[in-house]
């Protein structure tokens, strides 16, 4: 059930970014809800697979911006997934580095409050 919620705040952190900054760096060809669930499994395929040997080799990167490369880590996650997207014909579409990188930071943060709200107090 975690899964599956943690999936739901992805399509909705993604659903966010697309919202804001649509026309800006990002656009989304169809707005449909099972194009946003996709593209939060493809998100979240990323970001289990690849972000953690991405974080390994750019720790020298992440160590000497004190932290601020993981933004661009995550630019690059978001990029990333924009392009499996397209592969899959979603229509999903990043066209500029800025745009890849307030995406990501718009995903970030609203996926940080859904899973705080969802988070399980034991």
């Amino acid at each position: 059930m975690k899964f599956f919620l943690r999936l739901l705040a992805n399509a909705v952190a993604i659903y966010a970014a697309v919202a804001l900054l649509n026309g800006q760096g990002l656009s989304m060809d169809s707005g449909s809800w099972l194009s946003f669930i996709w593209l939060a499994v493809i998100f979240s395929a990323v970001n289990t697979f690849i972000k953690p040997l991405m974080l390994a080799l750019g720790c020298p990167l992440v160590i000497l911006t004190l932290g601020l490369g993981t933004l661009l880590i995550n630019t690059l996650m978001f990029y990333l997934t924009a392009q499996i997207g397209q592969l899959f014909q979603i229509g999903f579409y990043i066209t500029s580095f800025w745009g890849a990188f307030f995406g990501a930071l718009i995903i970030s943060i609203v996926g940080m409050v859904l899973n705080s709200l969802f988070h399980d107090k034991k």
